[in-house]
């Protein structure tokens, strides 16, 4: 399975989470509005009723105070609640349901209220205008308890309504703290789900991505090294791609550098054989001069002996140029890295190539591990380069070292002739010199053995100098410590 389809696969899983959790709090808020609202409702409804049956009571009130004192102000809250208290009920049963047992209870109400108010219309009529009226009444309804009997039903059955709204209003109540005790419960599972989700799905695909792609890093040091390994991949992604990608160059770098290194090997043998075969004319041609001057040496005019004098020169210099070829094609032989203390190495090769006038000054060089052969060509080219292009008076040689980061940064600094910076960059090209082509010391290849061992080894090497100023040559090498271990 591809990468994307992995991650869009992961994505998925996480919105389809995100999009139920949404759903099923969207179903939940709907019950819980559900029930807010009806609860909201059934305030109002007990609230209403509590007002309605306080206005009845108040009329019941203002008729006994009226037929106990024949004061018509005793009535205005009778009057008061004929006028509010139908409307008390008509608003009521907005609040409820037509279809509910608390409909039918509060009809029953509103009859018992309009018997009652039959009943006191006619006893306070009997009251005000017709005493032995309001007598028979008194006697035959009023101390039966007709009256009372009517205000002991419609209380029973206020009480009755409020119980069955209190009963599912409590309901109600806990049905919406079950409605949001499920939201919480449904959103916590679903977050928690895509959290799980999304930290597993990253993980994996972060581990597997991280794991495939050291890999390769791998793979790519160890062809880096000359080891040119494979990436063992089994996947069919868009990863597959760079790996076979990277198998296919490590095959290639292979076989380039397996055919490359015929070729030096070949190129080696070929230098060896024409070095040998280039000395055997020169050695000749030596000879013969030799001979002419031993031979002929009072018949040779002396314009014929300054040419013979000159040819010497320069077969001297074409030996040390063939000499400084095989060096030249010696340097990419391997050799078992060994710790180096190159403070004696620099004194050992200083001995063989340092005049005793020169003064030489060696600071803080340090022991490391490294290929000798290829550090000590460096020193003895570097050193051989100050010596050959020092001044007559005074001459002075500085080698020394200092430690940056994980490397070494060593300067060899001379107070010679200097060098032009237009020449900075061509004394590192082979057979380039600042000395006349007649010198046989100068051949223009040392600096070119050690640009080619800095360039091998992957490290630097860089001058500073000004004509007339002396010269400064600052390479770095690294101490090989996987080797000291070992």
């Amino acid at each position: 399975m591809k990468l994307s389809t992995q991650i869009i696969l992961a994505f998925t899983l996480i919105i389809l989470l995100s999009a139920a959790d949404s759903y099923t709090n969207y179903r939940l808020s709907l019950k819980v509005n559900q029930n807010s609202e009806f609860l909201s409702k059934s305030e109002a409804v007990i609230r209403n009723s509590n007002k309605t049956h306080r206005a009845i009571l108040q009329m019941q009130n203002a008729v006994r105070g009226y037929l106990l004192t024949n004061d018509t102000t005793y009535l205005a809250p009778y009057y008061s609640g004929i006028e509010k208290v139908p409307d008390f009920f008509v608003e009521q049963h907005t609040l409820i349901d037509s279809n509910t047992i608390q409909s039918s209870i509060l009809d029953s109400i509103s009859i018992l209220h309009s018997e009652w108010l039959s009943f006191t219309s006619e006893l306070i009529r009997a009251r005000r205008e017709n005493p032995k009226t309001y007598q028979y009444l008194l006697d035959t309804k009023l101390k039966k308890h007709i009256g009372k009997n009517i205000n002991d039903s419609i209380t029973k059955k206020f009480k009755r309504f409020e119980k069955i709204e209190y009963k599912t209003r409590a309901h109600h109540s806990e049905m919406l703290l079950h409605s949001l005790n499920k939201a919480r419960s449904y959103s916590l599972v679903f977050l928690s789900l895509t959290i799980f989700v999304g930290i597993c799905s990253t993980t994996y695909i972060v581990i597997m991505i991280t794991k495939r792609i050291n890999s390769m890093v791998r793979v790519a040091d160890t062809i880096s090294k000359g080891r040119f390994t494979i990436v063992r991949d089994f996947k069919n992604d868009e990863l597959s791609a760079l790996a076979a990608s990277l198998n296919i160059m490590s095959r290639r770098l292979e076989k380039n550098i397996q055919e490359l290194e015929n070729k030096n090997e070949e190129l080696n043998k070929f230098a060896y054989v024409v070095s040998h075969d280039l000395k055997a004319p020169l050695r000749g041609i030596y000879n013969v001069i030799s001979w002419i001057e031993e031979d002929l040496s009072s018949e040779l005019s002396p314009a014929l002996r300054n040419y013979l004098n000159i040819i010497p020169k320069r077969t001297q210099r074409m030996e040390a140029l063939i000499n400084g070829l095989l060096d030249y094609a010696r340097i990419n032989r391997k050799t078992s890295p060994e710790i180096v203390d190159t403070n004696t190495l620099v004194q050992e090769i200083a001995q063989s190539i340092v005049p005793r006038e020169f003064k030489l000054e060696i600071i803080n060089l340090p022991e490391l591990v490294t290929e000798r052969l290829k550090l000590e060509q460096v020193f003895s080219n570097l050193i051989s380069n100050a010596v050959k292009y020092s001044k007559p008076e005074n001459p002075y040689i500085e080698i020394k070292c200092q430690k940056v980061l994980n490397y070494y940064e060593f300067s060899v600094t001379d107070n010679g002739i200097g060098i032009d910076e237009e020449y900075h960059q061509k004394i590192f090209e082979i057979f380039q010199t600042l000395r006349e082509k007649n010198e046989m010391e100068s051949t223009g290849v040392g600096l070119a053995i050690v640009k080619k061992i800095i360039d091998d080894q992957g490290e630097s090497i860089h001058v500073e100098s000004k004509l007339g100023e002396g010269t400064k040559f600052t390479f770095t090498w690294r101490n090989n410590k996987q080797y000291e271990k070992a």
